[in-house]
């Protein structure tokens, strides 16, 4: 313990946080072992699907253009088809973020006339223009045409189960799940619970597809939604998926149709996924893809241990340290404007790049409140590296995810709470 308090003395942390930290390394080993065991099992089933459709070292050749015969691209791709376990899989280095992913999805299955059921509750706040919920913009679902209605989640965060029946009628066209909290102090879903809900949607409208939102929640588990009945699952690559390394891009993967219908949206009818040069990207997609579930797990671990150091801390945690998750987010409330500042400063002092800004709020395209992000980050706005966000809004929390490894996330919550406690912003 002499040489782990040394170490974090020289990093400017606390005695007293030191100790903490310690105690719950202690305190948290066995969920973080079972973690380490499910992350073991998932790269197993990762590294399966790469050999299956036979990465080489040719496939890591540039294209340019078009993009055409792109062998990399379409062995990545199957190998996206075969983690989900589904028909078809699209990794595109063209799609600049996990929301692009989502509208993608959307448009690919989506008409004039048809209607859009979100089961749970209001989506994130970048989808929100993406569907035209409020002030219809230009080029939303809704300006196209598309209804939209939406069933609240339960207090306690759950579907509403008994209400699902009256919301599904036979122009429900598409059901879309959002797997992660979001912005929201509930618990992510599990995925027993979506599970659930997507066989009564099955059972009550068989004509609907459905599609989950599924950022933050790749290879959390040994299972995926797509193998639980979800046609369609999408998500960036600046997340879990990328493992830290994939410069960019986001996913799809489900049915042939959905998938298919999302490439022409996102190229042109009649391209689908058949364009979009990678330009030598090929092998940082596949590196990542290939070290995501260990830097998933490692992340997990950060998570389950900051969690219990900030209960200790005397802050309100969601969810807590021994909790279920089904997703790699952290929340935690801290009280107060001035509280998120010095949370996120800390997480932007832990960072490898840019470790001298200082976060302040800001807004942000497709933000309705002014939104502190921070993220001493690689690769801009990677939230699968450490990074901790928050829009300035009650209940004034933060939302902590990523970590490449268990020790950075260790040192970015010890020095958040370093700053809470030099501005006497911790509750004791």
């Amino acid at each position: 313990m002499s040489d782990w308090k040394r170490a974090l003395s020289d990093l400017g942390i606390a005695a007293d946080l030191a100790d903490c930290g310690w105690e719950g390394l202690k305190a948290t080993a066995s969920l973080r072992e079972e973690i380490r065991s499910r992350a073991s099992i998932n790269q197993w089933k990762v590294l399966k699907a790469l050999q299956d459709v036979g990465l080489i070292e040719g496939h890591f050749f540039p294209t340019t253009g078009y993009g055409f015969t792109d062998m990399g691209r379409e062995a990545l791709d199957e190998a996206v088809a075969e983690i989900f376990k589904t028909e078809a899989g699209l990794m595109r280095l063209q799609i600049v973020s996990g929301t692009h992913a989502l509208a993608a999805g959307l448009f690919g299955s989506l008409k004039p006339g048809d209607e859009l059921l979100s089961i749970t509750g209001l989506p994130y706040d970048t989808m929100q223009p993406v569907i035209g919920i409020g002030e219809v913009k230009r080029g939303s679902l809704a300006y196209w045409g598309v209804k939209y209605r939406q069933l609240d989640l339960l207090e306690d965060g759950g579907i509403d189960m008994a209400r699902l029946p009256e919301c599904l009628n036979e122009r429900t066209a598409m059901v879309m799940l959002q797997r992660s909290r979001g912005y929201a102090w509930r618990p992510s879903l599990s995925l027993e619970a979506m599970g659930e809900a997507i066989k009564e949607v099955r059972r009550l409208a068989p004509q609907a597809k459905v599609m989950v939102d599924n950022c933050y929640g790749e290879l959390v588990g040994l299972t995926e939604l797509t193998e639980l009945g979800a046609d369609l699952v999408a998500g960036s690559l600046i997340k879990n998926l990328g493992g830290g390394i994939a410069p960019c891009g986001g996913y799809l993967a489900g049915k042939r149709e959905c998938v298919e219908g999302a490439a022409e949206w996102l190229t042109a009818p009649g391209i689908g996924p058949e364009e979009g040069p990678t330009l030598g990207f090929n092998r940082s997609l596949a590196q990542g893809l290939f070290m995501a579930p260990i830097v998933v797990g490692a992340a997990l671990e950060g998570a389950v241990w900051g969690a219990w150091v900030m209960e200790q801390q005397g802050l309100e945690v969601f969810p807590k340290w021994n909790d279920p998750r089904s997703d790699i987010i952290q929340a935690v409330r801290v009280g107060s404007p001035e509280a998120q500042q010095a949370f996120c400063l800390g997480i932007q002092k832990a960072g490898p790049v840019d470790h001298s800004a200082c976060p302040t709020p800001w807004q942000q395209p497709g933000y309705d409140d002014p939104v502190i992000m921070a993220g001493g980050t690689f690769i801009q706005g990677s939230s699968i590296e450490l990074s901790a966000d928050c829009p300035v809004r009650p209940p004034y929390g933060c939302y902590m995810q990523g970590g490449v490894s268990f020790a950075h996330v260790q040192i970015g919550v010890l020095r958040a709470l370093q700053e809470l406690k030099a501005g006497g912003l911790l509750p004791h």
